[in-house]
């Protein structure tokens, strides 16, 4: 999914050794030997390490921990990790006196039997299970021999994913002892540049933390490392117990100067998309609240604290109703209504006055829901650019009305009929979870279950938050035909602020140059297009890097994206289409090696001399368990277009405006369709030794149409349109075509910027930059209007009065004070002038250099060429 898939990305763990079965006084007769601090019950755990690499959101985790039976007599040590619940094991060995034994991941039914053959040769062990909101726990136990060392070694992998603007690693850290060697290292890189990186830790205070943890980044790498000495791991200066328990967390988000990123990498590509600058688009949403009597007391409480919270968040653009479901089904209103603070005030008292009664429909809250939504599209209640959502809440089963999950599942798929998400909130333990996590992914939205705690509140408060803002609607990755094989998921109904899209696929041709990747989707104000092209050599240099990542990263990535959206897929299909989806998955994950829901991690270890087999398998959530055209005025100079409008005999004419920085000139005014341009000029850097040489250059331009309330910005810096007060913003840096009714603007990254107002007026900006460190000049546009066919005969402005026809004639050339320049007089607008042969700069085909057209120059500011004096065109502001 784009967007809430899951509830942060998380790469969490928990490494701790456990001794069982013996009391915690020594065994051994006091004063016979010393021992190292952090002794329990004879075990010394004497390293703990838990490495990290993250390359493009891609984490590969080891957990090692090392110990010692210093007993005189075996012991049995349990190693237990807590992992994220999004992860997969992807490998785990156990070494006792240098001796190692592999895990194997293989089908879980294969596994299954082999399981079942060693039981009865003795006690077994080896579970990964449900820990908590976000964790699962490994465990596995050994028995160690007097004088033994023994080596656990756990490796997961995940793609990390971005929530709410940045990535979570979050390590969950208790190793219950003093640990002698105890450290966490993160090693990121991504290929963007890293734009953040945060660490903290809740089970230490800030001063102890600053000299235990260290970390940095510039560029492309990041680099965490937390290792405390024994004195600082103590609860108290004499303490003997660790007061390591808790979460280490590390945050970090990557530079967005372009809306995307592609890498390749060995034949496979991973596209990450997540645009900034855009307005959000107005929503529809219906909430779906169950009120039967099992809600009473704490749920109910916060679940209203929650829904008044997110009634202050409603933007005044929304739309929303209340739908309550028990034995029967009631509405706040009848229909849909806008966010108004008069009807957010009044839903505020209906919300406050929600009480529980009854039995759990949910089947007919459901339906009203979705029908309400349908409805207010269909009479246009709502705006057409506005997005719906369907939000359920409830914390049971059906038990009245139509109550068959499949039955329920069926009415709500036919009523939503691809429309619109559908997201379950499961409360509680006491509710069929798979069923609410199907009927939600088949809906093109996801489940999420709602822990009974304190804070079930801010949960409710934090999903809200996370579909909130969705910024783009329909958004479809687009690759070139016959380019791309095995492709990830790539059509997406929302894109939602903060959040990132990602996709991945397998090259056809490794040999290919370029590769190619459109992003197109329904804005607030326009459909947009984001094109990212990528140079494959490029692409080779950097990543030259290589020995800082961990080997065909995106492989992996796409293998774990691949079988996740596989195992989805899985739980709404049925008969030969769920065979094959599991075989596929299957497939994958015993080649990847990863634990699975379909494969399970076998252990073989030593155990009294005989073999004895562990099985670690993957839980679920159960019940419970254009490069077009540049510029015509630069350096504040103006070369009327080449096109049979604006001169004759084939000749040109060109003038320069002579004005400081920061005066803003009317370039085009046309009343009739509406359309003004203007430009505001800048100097150098500093100011020239010789003010008669100065030169001045367009630093900023505004486009303006009052027809469509629509504006556009342009600098050197940024692009920035609105539509109304509706905002969205870009950089030099993306390729993206915007478009809405009779109007269309292309960014075609670091060249131009093509505007077109539907057939008969475009305006090109050109974007020229200047070495960085260039001490005069700084980078600064060019306009031309390359179409103006549908302009009025009343257009007027230092340009737009050269839009007709006018005539002039050329005589009397003559010597001029350059013998490289000839003079002559010109005859128009019933002036006589004298004029300069000369050349401007034309960079419609070459951006960089510009082609020289010859032109006949007027002097004075365009005196006598233009209407009136140059001061007419002065205007106060870009707008």
């Amino acid at each position: 999914m784009a967007s809430a898939q899951w509830p942060c990305l998380v790469l969490a763990l928990l490494s701790s050794l456990a001794v069982s079965g013996f009391p915690r006084s020594p065994p051994w007769p006091l004063g016979k030997r010393s021992l190292p601090e952090g002794v329990v019950n004879g075990i010394e755990v004497y390293s703990t390490k838990i490495t990290c690499k993250v390359t493009s959101r891609f984490a590969h985790n080891v957990v090692t921990t090392r110990a010692v039976n210093h007993a005189d007599t075996a012991k049995e040590v349990s190693f237990n990790v807590e992992l994220p619940k999004t992860a997969f094991i992807t490998n785990f060995t156990l070494t006792i006196d240098g001796v190692t034994y592999p895990g194997n991941v293989k089908e879980k039914e294969v596994a299954k039997k082999q399981y079942e053959k060693a039981v009865s040769q003795g006690k077994t062990a080896g579970l990964v299970k449900a820990s908590g909101r976000k964790l699962e726990k490994f465990t596995v136990s050994v028995n160690v021999a007097s004088g033994s060392k023994v080596t656990f070694e756990l490796t997961y992998e995940e793609l990390l994913k971005r929530h709410k603007g940045k990535y979570e690693m979050y390590l969950k850290v208790q190793p219950k002892q003093l640990v002698k060697h105890f450290e966490i290292k993160a090693d990121i890189f991504e290929p963007q540049g890293i734009s953040t990186l945060d660490a903290e830790a809740s089970f230490i205070t800030n001063d102890l933390l600053g000299s235990a943890l260290t970390k940095s980044f510039s560029g492309k790498k990041g680099h965490v490392s937390f290792k405390p000495s024994l004195d600082q791991q103590r609860s108290c200066p004499t303490c003997t117990d660790s007061l390591l328990k808790g979460d280490f967390i590390i945050t970090y988000d990557v530079n967005r100067e372009s809306p995307a990123n592609v890498q390749i990498v060995s034949g496979y590509f991973v596209h990450f998309f997540a645009p900034q600058g855009l307005p959000v688009v107005p929503k529809n949403v219906v909430f779906v609240i169950d009120i039967s009597g099992s809600m009473h007391g704490r749920k109910m409480e916060q679940t209203k604290d929650a829904l008044l919270k997110i009634l202050e968040d409603m933007k005044e653009d929304d739309y929303l109703n209340f739908i309550l479901f028990s034995g029967s089904v009631t509405t706040w209103k009848d229909s849909l209504v806008q966010a108004t603070p008069e009807n957010i005030q009044e839903a505020r008292k209906f919300v406050m006055n929600i009480h529980d009664q009854g039995l759990t429909n949910i089947n007919d809250g459901l339906l009203r829901g979705i029908s309400m939504l349908n409805k207010a599209r269909e009479e246009h209640i709502v705006p057409e650019r506005s997005t719906s959502i369907v939000i359920m809440l409830t914390d049971g089963d059906a038990n009245t009305g139509e109550s068959r999950p499949e039955k329920i599942q069926e009415n709500v798929r036919n009523a939503i009929g691809g429309k619109f998400p559908l997201y379950n909130l499961g409360f509680g333990n006491n509710l069929n979870y798979n069923f609410l996590e199907s009927m939600a992914l088949e809906n093109h939205g996801l489940a999420r279950r709602i822990y009974e705690d304190s804070d079930a509140n801010l949960q409710l408060q934090g999903f809200y938050e996370e579909v909130a803002n969705p910024l783009l609607t329909d958004v479809e990755v687009e690759y070139p035909k016959n380019a791309i094989q095995d492709l990830t998921q790539n059509t997406y109904q929302h894109f939602y602020d903060g959040s990132e899209i990602v996709v991945a696929g397998r090259l056809a041709d490794e040999d290919i140059n370029n590769f190619k990747a459109d992003v197109k989707g329904y804005g607030a104000i326009n459909d947009l297009t984001f094109t990212e092209e990528v140079d494959m050599k490029e692409m080779e240099k950097a990543l030259q890097e290589r020995d800082y990542i961990f080997g065909d990263y995106i492989e992996r990535l796409w293998a774990y994206l691949t079988i996740k959206q596989l195992l989805e897929k899985r739980k709404n299909a049925h008969g030969k289409e769920k065979e094959n989806l599991t075989a596929q998955a299957l497939d994958l994950s015993l080649k990847y090696h990863f634990v699975t829901p379909l494969t399970s991690m076998v252990v073989t270890k030593p155990e009294d001399n005989e073999n004895q087999m562990d099985i670690a398998d993957k839980p679920g959530e159960g019940p419970m368990d254009a490069g077009v055209i540049p510029s015509m005025a630069y350096q504040t100079s103006y070369q009327p277009p080449q096109t049979p409008y604006y001169y004759e005999k084939d000749d040109a004419i060109c003038f320069n405006i002579d004005e400081d920085p920061g005066t803003v000139l009317r370039l085009i005014q046309d009343p009739v369709t509406g359309l003004t341009v203007n430009g505001q000029i800048i100097g150098e850097k500093r100011d020239s030794l010789n003010s008669q040489t100065r030169k001045t250059y367009f630093g900023k331009l505004g486009i303006a149409s009052t027809q469509m309330d629509f504006r556009i910005e342009v600098t050197p810096a940024k692009i920035t349109l609105w539509n109304g007060v509706a905002q969205s913003t870009f950089s030099w840096l993306d390729t993206v075509k915007v478009t809405q009714d009779g109007l269309s603007v292309t960014i075609n990254r670091k060249k131009n910027i093509v505007v077109s107002f539907g057939d008969g007026v475009t305006f090109v900006v050109i974007l020229h930059q200047v070495w960085k460190k260039e001490p005069v000049h700084q980078d600064f546009l060019g306009f031309y209007v390359v179409d103006s066919r549908r302009m009025s005969a009343q257009t007027h402005g230092l340009l737009g009065q050269f839009f007709h026809p006018f005539d002039f004639e050329v005589s009397d050339i003559h010597p001029g004070s350059d013998p490289t320049k000839p003079d002559a007089t010109m005859v128009v607008k019933n002036h006589w002038l004298t004029v300069t042969r000369g050349s401007q700069k034309d960079y419609r085909k070459d951006i960089s250099v510009g082609t020289k057209v010859a032109c006949w120059f007027v002097h004075n500011n365009g005196q006598g060429l233009i209407d009136g004096v140059h001061s007419d065109y002065i205007v106060p502001d870009l707008f």
